[in-house]
């Protein structure tokens, strides 16, 4: 591939990333590495195993040595798709159209050699012991500062907020049914995923293959807060969802689909992020970001029996 023009794309955080133009007028996404190759290289291979399930992955375009990272840079180089992240809210038709992509997603990962689809315990969502002495050594380090920022602290507040009620994400967990642990994404939340109009044009930037709850990843994008936070028009529309996912997964458990929030919420109550990220990598979209979260958190919390029992209903109800 000869260069014509390169344009650094300000997004991503582990890499640097260009959208690239050959000679030929071809459209290309490059990516710069910071972090372990293996790694990447791992992320890499798992994403091509989903395309050649028919997930709408990007396809990776090999070295001449056939290599998926050219370590000389390091990166590695993608075709390009025009979309829009989700980064503004799932919502209308969509709600559908992402449910079925994500229920082909973990129809195909499902059969990953790396694991085999199998139930866990779900208090195996959270660490609520580790999450205490995190939230407990956050909170003690803001307590000793002589000063905070406005941000600061506001998440002090919300660490001790969401620290008190870590006893009963704790206990939500525990009175949940065993769900199904597999091969995921690893990182599906909105601005993974891209739409073009109401179809999703790709999911992007896989994490390499480890098994993890799937409630917990149908929750990161269907109770995404800046989806959460456009009203409670996200109840229906995560119904939707669930039961687009249900016909094209049709191995997918209810317990597994009617446990989304509850897991979401509790996984979210328990998280420090990014409420702990140090000042200077604190931006503005961040700040609103972790205030979202922990609205979207509390919130999920609140209406969690409601939205609970009217998604057993429809997901009993056949759809």
């Amino acid at each position: 591939m000869h260069l014509a023009e390169s344009t650094e794309i300000q997004a991503g955080t582990a890499t640097t990333n260009f959208r690239v133009v050959d000679d030929t007028g071809r459209r290309w996404f490059a990516k710069v590495y910071r972090g372990q190759l293996q790694r990447e290289r791992a992320a890499i291979e798992l994403a091509e195993f989903a395309r050649l399930g028919g997930v709408p992955v990007p396809e990776v375009r090999r070295t001449l040595d056939g290599e998926l990272i050219d370590e000389r840079a390091p990166m590695s180089l993608w075709e390009f798709v025009d979309g829009e992240t989700a980064e503004g809210g799932i919502s209308g038709a969509r709600w559908s159209t992402v449910g079925t992509a994500l229920g082909r997603l973990h129809r195909r990962l499902a059969e990953h050699p790396a694991a085999a689809p199998a139930l866990r315990a779900a208090v195996g969502v959270r660490d609520i012991g580790r999450a205490t002495r995190d939230f407990d050594q956050l909170i003690a380090k803001f307590r000793a500062r002589e000063s905070l920022s406005p941000f600061e602290e506001w998440a002090c507040e919300a660490a001790e907020e969401r620290r008190a009620l870590l006893q009963r994400a704790g206990a939500i967990l525990a009175s949940l049914p065993e769900l199904t642990v597999q091969v995921i994404h690893g990182d599906l939340a909105s601005p993974n995923l891209l739409m073009r109009g109401d179809e999703v044009a790709a999911v992007i930037d896989f994490q390499p293959p480890r098994p993890r709850f799937t409630s917990w990843e149908i929750a990161r994008i269907g109770c995404d807060p800046r989806t959460v936070l456009l009203g409670d028009e996200w109840i229906d529309g995560l119904a939707e969802l669930l039961v687009a996912y249900r016909d094209e997964q049709p191995d997918a458990r209810v317990d597994d689909l009617v446990s989304t929030v509850a897991v979401g919420c509790a996984y979210t109550l328990g998280s420090t992020f990014p409420l702990a990220e140090p000042p200077d990598a604190v931006t503005p979209s961040l700040e609103l970001y972790a205030r979202a979260r922990h609205d979207t958190a509390l919130r999920m919390l609140e209406r969690l029996t409601d939205v609970h029992d009217r998604l057993r209903d429809r997901l009993s109800a056949g759809g």
